[in-house]
């Protein structure tokens, strides 16, 4: 039987580069690289939908529902679609906690960014063994358990024996002869926030210190040679560069103050426990515990979920841009 000739090799065109020799390494499918970063994803991904998502999913249920005493054993729960957000909106009290809630979380993350900031360019400029004790006395601040923490500083603030009656009184102010600080709601927040920023700020400090050492010290040396002043080398060449450190801090730290409940829960405990002296995350849980109406507590859960979304997009958004770039 004939056979078919073989067919002839093509011949090069004239002027392209002759194909180089030796072995060819194969070529892995582009298919399959693309597909190997989302299997090693995988797994993280199933165990955040697990850990996260069932409870997420679980809240927005519950916030559809009519949710009390009664379905806590065994009653059905009557679905009653946006009833419980549309309580929340007719709620003038719950509006008042809101707008509360949004100020304390915004005046309590800019003050702490501020002070952490400070914090770390002065564990720049000190000698080693100063940054060593600021950080050490940072560690252990953070490290401190919060009820202990909380304990010693509503003694600070006691009406009677606290120490900060008496130092004012001491520097002449009879004013705060056993000023109740907890009485009021203004003075209330004001030492909420001193609490919030105090446990706050070493994370922030150690945070923004790890994103100075990434400052290159040649570039300060060359813009002072250059006739730079510390103010500008602050303002045009540290900040800059540090800039995707400090972002991602206020916007951890905007999410964390939207959530504060120990401290402000203890302090009512202390004084005053009426709803001027609530923020979102008390009033939840009077909601939830103190009326039983888990349905609208879990519809202003999902509130405070949509409102972090909203107030983290601007942020998100800046730093996925700055990736690309």
């Amino acid at each position: 039987m004939a056979t078919a000739p073989a067919p002839a090799p093509r011949a090069a065109a004239p002027g392209a580069a002759a194909p180089p020799a030796g072995p060819v390494t194969p070529v892995r499918p582009r298919r399959r690289r693309a597909l190997l970063p989302y299997l090693l994803l995988a797994p993280a991904i199933g165990i955040l939908l697990l850990g996260t998502g069932y409870p997420v999913l679980w809240q927005l249920l519950t916030s559809l529902r009519t949710y009390g005493v009664a379905q806590q054993f065994g009653q059905p729960a009557p679905f009653v679609g946006l009833a419980n957000y549309a309580a929340i909106v007719a709620d003038a009290d719950l509006w008042g906690v809101i707008v509360r809630s949004v100020v304390f979380c915004i005046v309590t993350a800019l003050v702490t960014v501020a002070l952490g900031l400070g914090l770390a360019l002065l564990m720049r400029a000190v000698w080693n063994w100063a940054r060593v004790t600021l950080q050490v006395a940072l560690l252990l601040a953070w490290a401190m358990p919060v009820i202990a923490a909380m304990t010693v500083w509503i003694w600070l603030f006691d009406r009677r024996r606290g120490v900060v009656n008496w130092l004012l009184e001491t520097a002449g102010l009879e004013q705060f002869h056993r000023f109740d600080w907890l009485s009021q709601p203004l003075t209330f927040f004001a030492v909420a926030s001193v609490i919030v920023v105090w446990m706050s700020v070493p994370f922030v400090a150690l945070s923004v210190y790890a994103g100075l050492t990434q400052v290159s010290t040649e570039v300060l040396e060359a813009s002072a040679i250059d006739g730079a002043s510390p103010r500008q080398r602050l303002r045009y060449i540290i900040l800059p560069m540090i800039r995707p450190v400090i972002m991602i801090v206020l916007l951890l730290q905007l999410v964390w103050d939207l959530r504060v409940f120990t401290q402000v829960r203890m302090l009512q405990d202390a004084g005053s426990a009426t709803s001027a002296f609530d923020l979102l995350g008390t009033a939840i849980y009077k909601l939830g515990t103190g009326t039983s109406n888990f349905g609208t507590a879990a519809a202003l859960s999902v509130f405070i979920l949509a409102l972090t979304l909203v107030m983290s997009a601007y942020y998100v958004r800046a730093l996925l841009k700055e990736d690309q770039e």
